[in-house]
């Protein structure tokens, strides 16, 4: 049977095909849909784990028991799990372990674009690199074939335009393969004298793979005409295609790591000019020129953001067919916090205290756009604890009066909490505030360990902050309702007052949350609004000026009542009497 399916959901089917009993992931765009679509097979036991180290763990201890298993990030969330991942290229593994990185060029939803194919090489693992649907399922279940032949995690690299397009697929029936486990302490416990002994099991291994590499059919050669020959995969395969047509040979790589040498070495025989199309880093260009051959590519196309037909075509100084070139310029459509979003009251008060806050990753990172303007700094997951302790170690008193770090509930979770272990433990006078929307946002609302639900929505552990703050050593822990301005203004200025580390949690589910009940709309008394515009101080969607007045838009607006706390008229009424 056929369907056409988006590439993460294919993935999710090939993964399901080859028999997985076990997933553990932590959200991540563009990765997040696997998992979510893996969780509708009752055969696979699935969870969002805490972070990626934990879900790569996780999936590991699953596979040693005998039962093929998988773990999904985004590239970024690959840096967490890269601890586990380099040793376990060292045990290798029992039934087969699967992880797949989608990494993101063009930073549609993320803070860098880097290139998880460095991971692959560095970590000695295979990579499959699927340039569709029909092969993001088909590579899944070959990973498993490769993982448990050659006794190796292997990993999955999507993109956001692979994971997030659908192209037919053809669906297939589920396998079931269960191994034993077996005690072997030289293979699984990796103190420097076994690990000395597996080292040359992995060289040995790559020798091998490279020997498959040559010889997969995921490698293959589209050969046209002897005048130009490009080397691709992934996304920039389709362009490519789209772009040259029969115009140019093409060696379509599927297995990026190891690289086949050989079939390189032919098919550059075989033309006149060879190039190399690939997205961010030149890796399958320099690798070519290690083999001494001439080949072009990062000379003629940009190393950041991701590619389109249009810029390959440009490049290349080829006219593309009509039907596939965007002339128009598309419109921009900024990020903003939702209408009733709880982050903005919180923020706004922060920016009339005229405080200094590091950020974090979420949602709320859009605290560092106008008019708020209030975050500072964002470097990565559960960054913010920590650079306020170090901010605030340097700075003294002068900054812990006024300075706060922010951070999400999901991503307190992930990482924040061993930053506040260092609040405590080396007691730096830091104010953390913990924005608790009860569910993760960015991504698209999956749980985490504080909502008290799994990912199936079942009842599930629930974590306490309040208690989990306490317990960490943070005496002082308050909880607050960021619709009330009054409420968190008190707050903020008695902890940053506080001569000892603090916790606020900033309380309110998130204004999407399909159970959350909202007020009336709000709307503008024309008589009593005099135009001062304080309402548009919070950068709400809801609220626009027209005609010197401020206007309410019914259809998003949620009753937060955060605005008529700011009008100095209370111009602000409820339309739930009308």
């Amino acid at each position: 049977m056929k369907e056409l399916m988006l590439g993460n959901k294919a993935l999710a089917r090939g993964l399901y095909e080859a028999g997985v009993c076990f997933a553990s992931s932590y959200p991540g765009t563009p990765s997040t849909e696997i998992t979510e679509e893996l969780a509708k097979y009752d055969e696979i036991y699935c969870e969002w784990a805490p972070n990626e180290k934990v879900a790569m763990e996780s999936a590991f201890g699953a596979s040693l028991a005998g039962r093929r298993s998988f773990c999904g990030q985004k590239h970024v969330g690959l840096n967490v799990a890269a601890d586990p991942l380099f040793t376990l290229s060292y045990t290798g593994v029992n039934a087969g372990l699967v992880i797949v990185v989608a990494d993101d060029a063009g930073m549609h939803s993320s803070q860098n674009e880097q290139d998880s194919r460095h991971y692959a090489i560095a970590a000695k693992v295979p990579m499959l690199e699927p340039s569709d649907s029909a092969e993001a399922l088909q590579f899944a279940k070959l990973a498993y074939e490769i993982s448990e032949q050659f006794d190796t995690p292997v990993i999955i690299k999507m993109c956001t335009r692979v994971a997030h397009s659908q192209s037919i697929v053809e669906i297939g029936e589920r396998v079931d393969v269960k191994k034993s486990y077996e005690k072997n302490i030289p293979k699984y416990v990796m103190m420097p004298g076994n690990a000395k002994k597996r080292h040359p099991v992995v060289e040995e291994r790559t020798k091998n793979l490279k020997a498959y590499a040559e010889k997969t059919p995921i490698n293959r050669v589209e050969f046209f005409t002897d005048e130009i020959g490009i080397i691709t995969s992934s996304t920039s395969y389709q362009y490519v295609k789209e772009v040259f047509g029969e115009s140019a040979s093409v060696l379509k790589l599927g297995m990026v790591n190891p690289l086949p040498d050989e079939l390189i070495k032919n098919f550059a025989s075989r033309v006149k000019k060879l190039y190399v199309v690939e997205e961010l880093d030149d890796v399958i260009e320099s690798h070519v020129k290690a083999l001494g051959i001439s080949v072009e590519g990062s000379n003629i196309l940009p190393r950041i953001d991701e590619f389109s037909q249009n810029l390959i075509a440009k490049s290349f100084g080829k006219k593309i067919s009509e039907g596939i070139s965007l002339e128009d310029e598309i419109p921009a459509r900024p990020p903003v916090m939702c209408a009733g979003c709880p982050h903005r009251g919180l923020f706004y008060s922060l920016k009339k205290r005229k405080c200094t806050v590091l950020g974090d990753i979420g949602c709320y990172t859009l605290g560092a756009v106008p008019p708020l303007s209030t975050i500072e700094m964002t470097l990565c997951m559960g960054a913010s604890i920590g650079a306020t302790h170090g901010f605030n170690k340097m700075l003294g008193a002068e900054s812990e009066s006024k300075t706060v770090a922010v951070i999400g509930d999901s991503t307190f979770m992930h990482s924040g909490m061993t930053g506040l272990a260092n609040v405590a433990y080396n007691q730096s006078n830091s104010t953390v505030i913990i924005l608790d929307n009860s569910i993760t946002g960015m991504t698209g609302h999956q749980q985490n360990p504080t909502t008290g639900y799994n990912i199936k929505g079942d009842p599930a552990g629930k974590i306490n902050l309040e208690e989990l703050c306490r317990a960490m050593g943070i005496n002082r822990v308050r909880v607050v309702d960021p619709y009330n301005l009054k409420e968190c203004d008190a707050a903020i200025k008695e902890e940053l007052a506080a001569p000892e580390p603090s916790v606020i949690i900033s309380r309110r589910p998130c204004a999407l949350l399909k159970y959350v009940k909202h007020k009336p709309p709000l709307r503008v008394d024309a008589e009593k609004c005099i135009g001062c515009q304080s309402c548009m101080k919070i950068g709400c969607p809801a609220i626009s000026m027209k005609n010197g007045k401020a206007v309410v838009d019914s259809t998003q607006c949620v009753g937060c009542g955060v605005c008529s706390q700011l009008c100095p008229k209370k111009a602000f009424v409820s339309t739930g009497n009308e």
